[in-house]
């Protein structure tokens, strides 16, 4: 009988008839296009047969060219003239004595001469290279020729003296030989370079100080500055430059070390004047280097150090021991006054970051006594509430040289209104107008700058002035309420970065006078009142302020600073609650109750703030105050820990009443509350909890009931899982240590029928819980039988028990990498 298939069956199988042709047609397609590019590819000429021994052997010897022609040439021509260096120079020093006075001239002179002549020749030929290898030969016999005039001409003259002449004699010929053979670019160079040895020579070759032979390195370097400002080849300028900065350098690196081992004003004005010197040569070069600004402003920077050196200098040797920084300072700063003057703008600019540097240098110097103040006082954490000290030094602890320390609050205080100068200036150029270049101009980092070394230099004035010990702890605690009031008064473009740096400023403060204060319990639990007192006011204030400027455009109110300074608050609370209940002589437990009035406080507050954005952090930190209450009470016995888990619980519990804090508060209330529990029951030796849980868990479930048939969508953890858990955990506890049955048993009865209801009504809470306490209660019962048979069994077998169960792993694993395989090839297949 025909079996006719269904039209749309048919339909389906010419569908995929069709699909599969077009794929061979497109396949099809495909090759034939490939095989007509490599048809449409020019068809390179057939080579010309080569005869076999042709082939054989000429080809093996053909050359192969590696290297370039010019490369090639450069390299001959280079190790040609080194070569004849090398002969010219064994031929002086070694052969020399066998010729006469005539001979020897005569040698070395037409040598000479043909190798300084020969370029010219060599030039017009187009050989150009070839003459560069010659004239530099040629330069390299006069040298020679100088040597030999002096061992047989001068043998007796001083030959530091010689040098020098010969030195400049050979600068000047080289010079000129340069200068008629233009196209020769070595003997200009070579000239320069030479030229840098006379006037040190000379200086040396006199016995002249070391101040007079740093003049003669300057001298040079000037030399050297004027050539390259007006010399026209490159390499002149290039190589000028370099022996500028060299000559230069060694000037400088001299007067800076004879200014500073100068004893008395008189003998630093030599040095200074030196490098006054120095930095108006700089200035000069910054002045006239209009064609690259980089290089005017490293010039200008230069000159800008070495007038501060050469003016610090003398100040130094006529100032007391630690007042040289300031003088320093002083000179630095003297130098943004150039700011507004008619000079070009990079010359300004190198002036400026040369009083920038130093300005910088200086508060490097004065940075470890502000370190000290603000670590000094960790030693205090080992001795707390010892006694008073002595005065601030003393509090500190640290033996740090105060008395070369004396000027560093008068640094401090320098470097900041420097930094306020700075500020000032940076406001009244165009470029600081534009409100692209408000946010990451240098006028804010300046002003920034200001108030942290304005800080600085009053937190440091204590210990310089070795105050005494309440003065010590009196001013970081109104320098801390002054930059707080700082950091919650934005004002101005800058206000934002002002308030951060002035919080941080706030913050390192505060931290270190807290530490200073450990030394008697009165100042601690003052100092912590103040600081809390602060921190929340300036907490409470940032509110309003920033909220009232958040308002304004392009000012937007920052959020970290108010967080920062509320949780400041609560960490600081928190400390005077446990400060003042150990200064009043309270044990560990009655230390944690005073520190849960803290996190009670936060509770109640956060009843008002509810969704504010500084309300989130606050209650984790008050959350941390509540740990730490428990860390304590734990230290101070069973039923003090079960008193304070009970308070957290109703603190946790009154926080879940808010609808945005129920999904954790509830849970953490649950939690301590059922912790409370077992502790309080283990604290009481009770031998049967069930006494004591039951009465609980009975209207603990029938309240869970009740809220499950109000709302149908509550979860079964809110509704059942604190009744369930009050009761089967302590009782799980009790029985693992109970020796008898009836306890385990009743416990596996009661965990399998709590079991059993969870999954007949599709319930987590009991389902979980009563898994877990069945699992646990059997797991119980069958340990002395485990234990024994695993005792009775060879030592051997578990480790063949592994084994084995790793083998069926991987090789199951296996089998699936197989079958994934063959399930890939046949899809492949597919078409």
């Amino acid at each position: 009988m025909e079996n006719v298939p269904h039209p749309a069956q048919e339909l389906a199988v010419l569908d995929q008839e069709l699909a599969g042709l077009d794929a061979r047609r497109a396949r099809l397609l495909a090759r034939r296009a490939y095989l007509v590019s490599l048809l449409s590819r020019p068809v390179p000429p057939p080579a010309r047969p080569v005869p076999p021994f042709a082939h054989a052997v000429a080809r093996p010897f053909a050359p192969v060219a590696e290297t370039s022609p010019p490369s090639a040439q450069n390299v001959l021509l280079t190790l040609g003239g080194i070569l004849l260096t090398i002969a010219a120079v064994a031929f002086t020093l070694v052969s020399w004595g066998r010729l006469g006075i005539g001979g020897r001239s005569a040698v070395l002179t037409t040598v000479t001469l043909l190798a300084l002549t020969a370029p010219a020749l060599l030039l017009r030929r187009g050989l150009a290279s070839t003459a560069e290898t010659v004239a530099a030969f040629g330069l390299v016999l006069m040298v020679l020729d100088a040597y030999a005039v002096y061992q047989v001409a001068l043998p007796g003259t001083d030959s530091v003296a010689y040098t020098a002449a010969a030195a400049a004699v050979l600068a000047a010929l080289w010079a000129g030989y340069g200068s008629v053979f233009g196209r020769l670019r070595i003997p200009l160079p070579a000239a320069v370079v030479t030229a840098q040895l006379p006037l040190p020579l000379w200086a040396l070759s006199a016995g002249a100080s070391a101040l007079t032979t740093a003049w003669a390195l300057l001298l040079t370097a000037a030399l050297d500055t004027a050539l390259v400002l007006w010399a026209k080849p490159r390499a002149v300028r290039t190589v000028g430059m370099a022996a500028a900065w060299a000559t230069a350098g060694g000037a400088l690196l001299t007067g800076g070390r004879l200014s500073v081992a100068a004893e008395t004003p008189l003998a630093a004005a030599g040095p200074a004047a030196l490098l006054l010197a120095a930095a108006a040569l700089g200035l000069f070069a910054a002045w006239r280097a209009t064609d690259t600004a980089d290089a005017a402003t490293v010039c200008a920077a230069v000159a800008g150090l070495a007038a501060v050196a050469a003016a610090g200098g003398v100040v130094r040797a006529g100032v007391p021991d630690g007042w040289a920084v300031a003088g320093y300072l002083l000179c630095g700063v003297a130098l943004l006054t150039v700011v507004r003057a008619p000079w070009p703008r990079p010359a300004v600019r190198g002036l400026s970051r040369a009083a920038g540097a130093a300005v910088a240098l200086s508060v490097l110097w004065a940075l470890p006594a502000v370190l000290v103040v603000l670590l000094g006082a960790v030693t205090r954490v080992a001795g707390i509430w010892t006694g008073a000290p002595g005065g601030a030094r003393e509090a500190l602890g640290q033996d740090l040289p105060w008395a070369e320390q004396t000027a560093a609050p008068l640094v401090l205080l320098t470097a900041a209104g420097a930094a306020v100068m700075a500020y000032r200036e940076l406001s009244g150029t165009p470029e600081a107008r534009t409100p692209a270049a408000d946010a990451r101009s240098w006028r804010v980092a300046a002003l920034c700058a200001a108030v942290a070394l304005g800080w600085a230099a009053v937190l440091v004035l204590p210990p310089v002035l070795d105050l005494g010990y309440p003065a010590a702890v009196a001013l970081p605690l109104l320098l801390t309420a002054g930059v707080l009031a700082l950091a919650v008064r934005p004002r101005g473009p800058a206000g934002p970065a002002v308030a951060v740096t002035a919080l941080v400023c706030a913050l390192t403060g505060s931290a270190g006078v807290s530490l200073l204060s450990l030394a008697t319990r009165t100042t601690t639990v003052t100092v912590l009142a103040a600081l809390s007192a602060l921190f929340a006011a300036a907490a409470v204030i940032a509110e309003t302020v920033w909220a009232r400027s958040a308002t304004a455009p392009g000012r937007p109110a920052p959020e970290p600073v108010r967080t920062i300074l509320a949780c400041t608050a609560v960490g600081y609370a928190t400390a005077l609650a446990a400060a003042a209940g150990a200064a009043a002589g309270l044990s560990a437990g009655g230390t944690a109750l005073a520190v849960l009035t803290v996190p009670a406080a936060v509770a109640l507050l956060g009843a008002r703030l509810r969704n504010h954005p500084v309300a989130p952090p606050v209650e984790i930190t008050a959350a941390g105050a509540g740990l730490l209450a428990v860390v304590l009470a734990a230290s101070g016995g069973a039923s003090v820990l079960a008193l304070v888990l009970a308070l957290c619980g109703v603190i946790a519990a009154g926080t879940a009443v808010r609808a945005e804090r129920r999904p954790v508060a509830g849970y953490a209330a649950t939690a301590l509350f059922v912790l409370a529990t077992w502790v309080r029951l283990a604290a009481s030796d009770v031998s049967a909890p069930e006494a004591y849980t039951l009465p609980v868990t009975v209207p603990a479930l029938a309240v869970g009931l009740l809220r499950r048939r109000r709302d149908p969508e509550a979860s079964s953890w809110t509704a059942y899982g604190p009744g369930l858990a009050a009761t089967l955990l302590p009782s799980l506890l009790a029985a693992w240590g109970d020796a008898h049955w009836p306890r385990p048993l009743l416990l596996g009865l009661a965990a399998l029928a709590v079991t059993l209801a969870g999954a007949r009504l599709r319930l987590q809470a009991p389902l979980v819980l009563g898994g877990a306490v069945l699992a646990l209660d059997a797991l119980h019962e069958l340990a002395p039988y485990v234990v024994q048979v695993a005792g009775a069994l060879p030592r051997w077998l578990p480790p063949a028990l592994a084994g084995l169960l790793l083998l069926a792993v991987g090789a199951t694993y296996e089998q699936r990498l197989r079958d994934a395989r063959r399930l890939r090839r046949t899809l492949g297949r597919m078409r």
